[in-house]
C-alpha cells in the first residue's frame, strides 16, 4: 500500500476495469509460475521497520512529512498516521552473515534517525503500541495527509458504513467504537522478507504458519494501549478490528478479514493466495496501470503485475506472499507479525529464529501438516498473541499420532536445534547462527520479552505512581534501555 496514487474517488466503471485486469494478472502469473528457471536464485532477506515519532513528554509527535523531507532518504516512507515513519532495509544475502549486516543498516537509520528528529525536539522510537497513546492523539486528523491514505480511509470506511467496534479483553478490557481507520497507525512493526524458490514456497509458506505463534510469542512487545493491560501482543488484535469493515448481520460477515492469519494449508503454489486474495476480497482501490504484462512475459521479461500486487497490499495476512518483478521477478514470504522493538539485537534474532524453523522445517512439513489442522495453527497464533510467553499451544505429536497441548516455551525449547540446523542449511556462518541463537535462548531461559518488561515495570511503578504518570516513567526507562543497546532480556525492570 505504499503506491503514490492521486486519485481518491472510482466509478463503477474503474472497478470493472481492475477486476479485469485482475483476472489477466492472474492468467499471466500462472503462466510465469509454469516458465523454466522463473524466480531462482540465492535466499536473502529484507526487512521493514515502522517507528514512533515521541517528544520529550513521550508523547506522540505528528512531523512525520517533516523528518521525511528533512532525512531525504529514499529508504524512509510515510506511515498511516503523522507520528509514525517506516524505513525499507536494503535486502542483504541470506549465507554468511546476514542478520549482523541487517542489524548495521538497523543502528545506522536509527542513529541517522534520531540526530534528524533532535533538531525538531523529538525522538524516534520501536515499540509495538506507545503505551501513553491516548484517544485524542488518533482520529481523521492524525491521519498523514497523503492521497493514498486518505482514499483507503474513506475505502474502508465507507465499506463499512458505520463505527469499527473494538473490543480486547486481557486482565483489562477495552470496548469502544471508532469512526476512522486512524486506531490502525496505533500499531508499528518489524516486518521481515523471507525469499524462497518458487518450487519451495508452498512448504515454506506452510511451515513460516505454522511457527509464526512460537516467534510472535517471544518478540510481544504491545501489552498496553489507551492506559488497558490487553493482550500481550495487542496489535494482533486492534490491527484486524480496527479496519474490519463487515457487518455483523450481513453475509459477508462469514468471509474473512481483511486482516486474517489465513483459510487454510496452501496445497501447490503462491497462484493459490493471489487467486484466494482476487475471489475474496473486493478491491479497495481500482487504479490500473498501463503496463501490457503479457507482451512483457513473451519477452522473456518479468511482467509488472501492477494490479495485483497493488490488491494484495490491501489484503493483511499475517504472513503476505508477495511477488515482485525485481531481479528477473522473484518470491517473498513478508512475516508481518512481529513488532517494532524492544532492540535491534532483538528484532534481528527474531528474524533469525523464524528463517532457521521455516528453514528447518520446510523438508518435512508435508509429513506434519495432515496431523495439525489448519484451525488449530489459526488458534495458536491468536493465543501466542494474547498470553505471549505463557501461551499454550497445540501442537502434533507424530509419535503418539495425537495433537497435545504444550506450553509455548517448551515447544520453542525442543525446536531450537531444528531452527540452528536450518540457519546452517541457508549458509549462515557458525558465529552468526550462535550470536542469534543465544539471544533466542536467554530469552527462553529469562522468560522476557518487550510485553513481559513493560508490564511488570508498570506494575513496579503504579504502587508509587498514578497510573499516567507510571506509563509516563515506564517508557523513559524503556526509551533510556533501547538506546543502551542491549537485548530486552538484560534490560533492568528496577528504579
Amino acid at each position: 500500500m505504499g503506491k503514490d496514487i492521486s486519485q481518491t474517488r472510482f466509478s463503477q466503471r474503474d472497478f470493472q476495469q481492475f477486476r479485469q485486469k485482475l483476472n489477466d494478472n492472474l492468467l499471466c502469473l500462472r503462466e510465469l509460475l509454469a516458465t523454466p528457471g522463473f524466480g531462482l536464485g540465492q535466499p536473502s532477506f529484507g526487512a521493514e521497520l515502522e517507528l514512533y515519532i515521541i517528544d520529550d513528554q513521550g508523547r506522540p509527535k505528528a512531523i512525520n512529512q517533516l523528518l521525511c523531507k528533512r532525512m531525504n532518504d529514499p529508504q524512509l516512507t510515510l506511515e498511516l498516521n503523522r507520528f509514525n515513519l517506516e524505513y525499507n532495509f536494503v535486502p542483504v544475502s541470506g549465507t554468511d552473515s546476514p542478520f549482523k549486516q541487517m542489524r548495521r543498516q538497523m543502528n545506522s537509520a536509527l542513529e541517522a534517525l534520531t540526530e534528524c528528529a533532535d533538531l525538531e525536539q523529538a525522538r524516534i522510537l520501536p515499540i509495538g503500541i506507545l503505551p501513553t497513546l491516548k484517544a485524542s492523539d488518533m482520529g481523521i486528523e492524525a491521519i498523514t495527509d497523503l492521497p493514498r491514505y486518505h482514499a483507503l480511509a474513506k475505502a474502508i470506511r465507507d465499506k463499512r458504513g458505520a463505527d469499527f467496534h473494538i473490543h480486547i479483553e486481557g486482565a483489562d478490557k477495552l470496548d469502544m467504537h471508532w469512526s476512522d481507520v486512524s486506531l490502525e497507525g496505533a500499531n508499528t512493526s518489524f516486518q521481515f522478507h523471507y525469499r524462497v524458490n518458487p518450487q519451495h514456497f508452498a512448504a515454506a509458506y506452510n511451515a513460516a504458519q505454522l511457527v509464526s505463534p512460537l516467534v510472535l510469542g517471544l518478540a510481544a512487545n504491545s501489552p498496553l494501549f489507551l492506559g488497558q493491560k490487553l493482550w500481550q501482543e495487542t496489535r494482533i488484535a486492534l490491527f484486524k478490528q480496527s479496519i474490519d469493515y463487515r457487518m455483523d448481520d450481513a453475509l459477508e460477515k462469514q468471509l474473512p478479514a481483511r486482516v486474517m492469519f489465513g483459510t487454510g494449508w496452501v496445497r501447490k503454489s503462491i497462484y493459490e493466495l493471489f487467486a484466494e486474495g482476487v475471489y475474496l476480497f473486493e478491491p479497495l482501490l481500482p487504479i490500473c496501470g498501463g503496463e501490457n504484462d503479457e507482451n512483457k512475459l513473451l519477452k522473456g521479461e518479468a511482467p509488472a503485475l501492477n494490479e495485483l500486487r497493488l490488491h494484495l497490499g490491501s489484503i493483511w495476512n499475517w504472513n503476505r506472499p508477495i511477488y515482485d518483478p525485481a531481479d528477473g521477478g522473484h518470491l517473498r514470504i513478508e512475516l508481518r507479525a512481529l513488532p517494532a522493538g524492544p532492540s535491534s539485537i532483538d528484532m534481528v534474532a527474531h528474524a533469525a529464529l523464524a528463517s532457521g524453523l521455516i528453514r528447518g522445517l520446510q523438508e518435512d512439513i508435508d509429513c506434519i501438516l495432515p496431523s495439525m489442522p489448519f484451525r488449530f495453527a489459526e488458534q495458536n497464533f491468536y493465543r501466542a498473541a494474547r498470553y505471549g510467553l505463557n501461551a499454550r499451544l497445540f501442537w502434533p505429536n507424530l509419535q503418539a499420532g495425537n495433537i497435545v497441548e504444550r506450553p509455548l516455551l517448551d515447544i520453542l525449547g525442543e525446536l531450537l536445534p531444528v531452527a540452528e540446523q536450518g540457519l546452517s542449511d541457508l549458509g549462515i556462518c557458525d558465529s552468526e547462527i550462535d550470536q542469534q541463537m543465544d539471544v533466542v535462548r536467554a530469552a527462553v531461559a529469562s522468560k522476557t520479552n518487550g510485553a513481559t518488561w513493560q508490564t511488570k515495570r508498570f506494575d513496579s511503578l503504579c504502587k508509587q505512581h498514578r497510573e499516567e504518570e507510571a506509563l509516563n516513567l515506564m517508557l523513559e526507562d524503556y526509551y533510556t534501555q533501547y538506546r543502551s543497546g542491549k537485548p530486552v532480556h538484560e534490560w533492568s525492570d528496577k528504579c
